[in-house]
């Protein structure tokens, strides 16, 4: 630590450059101005300089070409290693779109069907009950079991209507049998774990409510029991050798590549009151489709241009680009009676489609875009994809702590340096 405080200050009045240029002639309305993106070099340039965290990597990408990218600060405290391309991030619930997507490639196959029940992929999913909280007359909590109304489904797995809440939110009676249940004990693999959930109650009724959790782990799993291979397999052979996802994996399992591994702040490394940010050089069995993945931000940037092409890349077709329509578009609208849990986390003017967010209204104050679907990673990572101005834009950080804020300011800068 010593002297890092004086580096990061210099480095970062040092190492700010904007990359602004116009992109190709394309269909968006919107450009960037070079005084917008100043604004966003010196937001996140001041987050490193006031040490809230070590350092980032911000990629705006528009019409197929980079408009701006940028390091900043470092990749670790530690070291004192400048951020650069080839760190890799943990990218946790960004791990949930990729396997999605594969998941949809099953679909379009036809081994794979949004209302099949889960039950077909993974039996035990029939017996399963939903905890009701019930209060006696001292007010004491307790929980009884009842059946379910109807079956879960894919489309429940993937819009997290499922019922499978991940259990340290508090907040309730299941939620808390869920947190002590040792889930992850002996590190399980994958089929191991979701025989754990299936002995566990489930939230609410299928379809019911939106309550972030473990459906896509269980998703990952199914794509196993259907393709007989592990998920990493599956994923490597369909999706990210094809997409050139070289650095994305369930670990790093290159000691030499170390190095190059993103770290928070050292205050900064608590997830919840129960967990701490993943160690990626600790080989594990489960490969958690929901969360386990790691990365590098080229390595999203192409997979975040395939979504953005409607599901092709470098003449390559991986997803229909109506399938791609079906995933960013709201499955969690008034129309089907789905309520919002207290902690909703795409917000008041977004809904949620096949794995990520989906802004359906304009916040107040703003001019941000219809139809832009996202997500992000409780390390600090997130992503947009913005079809209406044919741009995605990836920023790359560990903080746990920060995430949320950042996110929403940096949000801001960015759509204003477009002129919206």
């Amino acid at each position: 630590m010593r002297g890092y405080r004086a580096f990061v200050a210099a480095f970062a009045l040092a190492s700010i450059t904007t990359v602004a240029r116009a992109g190709s002639p394309g269909p968006a309305t919107h450009r960037f101005s070079a005084e917008g993106l100043a604004k966003v070099s010196a937001y996140v340039g001041n987050e490193v300089a006031t040490g809230k965290i070590p350092g980032a990597i911000l990629l705006l990408q528009q019409h197929g070409k980079p408009v701006y990218y940028q390091n900043f600060g470092v990749r670790d405290v530690a070291t004192e290693v400048s951020m650069s391309a080839d760190t890799i991030f943990r990218l946790y619930s960004m791990s949930k779109p990729i396997t999605t997507v594969i998941a949809m490639m099953l679909v379009e196959e036809g081994k794979l069907a949004l209302s099949d029940p889960v039950s077909k992929y993974i039996p035990a999913f029939a017996d399963m009950k939903v905890g009701v909280e019930k209060r006696g007359d001292e007010g004491k909590p307790s929980m009884t079991l009842e059946p379910l109304k109807r079956p879960v489904t894919i489309e429940d797995l993937m819009r997290h209507t499922a019922g499978l809440p991940y259990g340290y939110y508090g907040g309730g009676v299941v939620n808390k049998t869920y947190a002590d249940a040792g889930l992850f004990d002996n590190d399980p693999d994958n089929a191991e774990f979701v025989a754990r959930l299936t002995a566990m109650p489930l939230a609410e009724q299928p379809g019911t409510q939106w309550d972030y959790g473990h459906s896509t782990d269980v998703l990952g799993r199914i794509i196993e029991v259907i393709t007989g291979k592990s998920l990493f397999q599956v994923e490597k052979e369909r999706l990210l050798d094809p997409l050139g996802m070289n650095e994305t994996a369930f670990y790093v399992a290159d000691r030499a590549k170390w190095p190059l591994i993103a770290e928070p702040m050292p205050k900064d490394r608590n997830l919840s009151p129960v967990a701490d940010i993943s160690d990626p050089r600790q080989p594990l069995r489960r490969e958690s489709g929901g969360g386990g993945l790691v990365g590098t931000i080229g390595d999203y940037a192409r997979f975040s241009q395939m979504l953005l092409n409607g599901g092709s890349y470098q003449g390559r077709r991986y997803l229909k680009p109506e399938t791609i329509a079906l995933m960013a578009s709201d499955h969690i609208g008034p129309e089907t009676g789905v309520v919002r849990d207290k902690n909703y986390y795409p917000g008041p003017n977004s809904g949620f489609g096949l794995g990520f967010a989906v802004r359906t209204s304009v916040p107040a104050n703003t001019s941000w875009p219809l139809g832009e679907y996202r997500w992000d990673g409780v390390g600090g990572t997130f992503f947009f994809i913005d079809p209406a101005d044919d741009l995605f834009g990836i920023f790359m950080v560990q903080t746990p702590s920060q995430r949320g804020r950042i996110q929403q300011e940096l949000k801001t800068l960015i759509y204003q340096a477009m002129g919206r």
